[in-house]
């Protein structure tokens, strides 16, 4: 069956697990489809089309043969981190648009070269932060703006989970951008940063590995306005995954995972007042990245080069703030600036 004419045909570069759920995700998606997947052998991107593509879905032996692919209009990279920008330039000179896994890059001055070389190139990229295109969390977002709930004052937030892997694997690994900071930590950031707006300071303690990265990190962050927000990011334990925001009228719960929540509650300290219950505007399509990619495919038929849920921006400030906080604990990646 022919696809129709706006239909978008992704290709998908490198096979990991959070390839395979985005795959999944992208099934669901009308106006989408897998167009192709390259890895560096033919064997992983044959099974990966074969379980998550069509019968006219490609599997390429190599990420130039992925790129060079005339059914791909937009490249989702999904290497670990240190890959990006390579994976990123090599898309842009094949003249395709990009959605790149988080964070974008290892270091704010990578990103910005990224966004350098979009723009040399005149292509889409957004940073895969699928976080801010859930609709609870923007339905939140544009609540507590408009002060619907109060202002807020305090907000905290935690992920983390027990990471039982060998000293060998690339979550352990600084050269590939190992830790709970940039794995983790980059969505409680993000959070307050969409909740509160942008840090005025931050500070942070982290409990390091062998190998050179965080296993676990506390920040402490003053926002606009004096709100503070505590964040938490753990590759030792299991956290709550959830988020609340205090404000002067209540308290919001966000959850039960506050990346991809089911629901926003807020509970009025009023006791004669019911509480609000978000649930967003739009549905959720599979776990939430159908909605990122949906805002991909909106942006790409109507000529952005950026999208206003995840502009380059936001991503090069949080970024940034990152940089600032490996710095103060001591975590260190090869080719860090001097």
């Amino acid at each position: 069956m022919a696809d129709a004419p706006d239909t978008i045909g992704w290709g998908i570069l490198a096979t990991g697990k959070i390839a395979r759920t985005f795959a999944t995700d992208l099934a669901m998606v009308p106006g989408a489809r897998l167009a192709a997947v390259g890895s560096r052998t033919i064997g992983p991107a044959r099974t990966f089309a074969d379980e998550y593509g069509d019968d006219r879905t490609r599997a390429h032996a190599t990420y130039d043969d992925l790129l060079a692919d005339p059914d791909v209009d937009v490249v989702y990279i999904a290497t670990p981190h240190a890959l990006h920008l390579a994976g990123a330039r090599a898309a842009f000179e094949a003249g395709k648009h990009v959605l790149c896994e988080k964070p974008l890059t290892l270091r704010t001055s990578d990103a910005e070269e990224m966004v350098r070389l979009a723009r040399t190139h005149d292509r889409f990229l957004m940073e895969a932060m699928w976080m801010a295109c859930h609709p609870v969390v923007r339905q939140l977002r544009t609540e507590l703006t408009a002060g619907r709930f109060g202002t807020p004052r305090q907000l905290q937030a935690e992920l983390g989970f027990r990471v039982d892997a060998p000293l060998t694997d690339r979550m352990f690994a600084p050269e590939l951008g190992g830790g709970a900071l940039l794995d983790m930590g980059i969505y409680p950031l993000t959070l307050a940063h969409l909740m509160l707006g942008e840090a005025e300071s931050l500070s942070a303690e982290a409990v390091m590995a062998d190998t050179g990265v965080d296993l676990d990190i506390a920040i402490a962050g003053r926002y606009p306005g004096g709100a503070l927000a505590t964040m938490n990011a753990s590759m030792t334990s299991w956290s709550s995954r959830r988020a609340a925001i205090a404000t002067d009228l209540g308290r919001i719960e966000l959850g039960p995972e506050f990346h991809h929540p089911e629901q926003a509650v807020f509970v009025p300290r009023d006791r004669g007042s019911e509480p609000t219950v978000l649930t967003g505007t739009e549905p959720v399509v599979g776990v939430g990245y159908g909605n990122e990619i949906i805002e991909v495919g909106r942006c790409l038929r109507e000529g952005l080069r950026e999208s206003p849920l995840v502009p380059h921006a936001q991503t090069l400030t949080l970024l940034r703030q990152m940089d600032a906080l490996r710095a103060s604990c001591g975590i260190a990646y090869p080719d860090d600036p001097a």
